[in-house]
């Protein structure tokens, strides 16, 4: 399975940037797609993800209510739209799936298998 991932950017605080990522290579099953960002010095940590057996969506508490996840099962593309962007969003934004993820594990890194190359997503103050 590949993850292509694109949209990041450059932004002032208080805008907007949309994120897309398409996986390929396969028909996933069961399978849970999500994003997690990196910034220099700093562990990688969750953003949001969403289900598609169920579509429901997580996300990271210092993102709720600012970004939304959506997807397009036919297509296997994600999409994160990220609004009133704040400089602590300076990041590489990575894409993630895997199938049959243990729910209590959505949040983990390690229980993604394939990874997208990362798109850099900064904001200015």
């Amino acid at each position: 399975v590949q993850l292509q991932a694109c949209g990041g950017g450059l932004v002032q605080a208080g805008g907007s940037l949309r994120l897309s990522c398409a996986a390929s290579g396969r028909t996933l099953r069961n399978h849970v797609m999500g994003w997690f960002r990196q910034s220099p010095g700093k562990d990688r940590e969750f953003v949001a993800a969403i289900r598609w057996n169920g579509r429901s969506t997580y996300f990271a508490d210092s993102v709720k209510g600012r970004f939304t996840i959506s997807g397009d099962n036919s297509k296997q593309t994600v999409w994160l739209q990220m609004n009133n962007l704040k400089p602590e969003d300076t990041a590489v934004y990575y894409c993630a799936a895997d199938e049959d993820i243990i729910l209590s594990t959505i949040r983990d890194s390690l229980s993604y298998d394939y990874w997208g190359q990362g798109t850099q997503v900064t904001v200015s103050s």
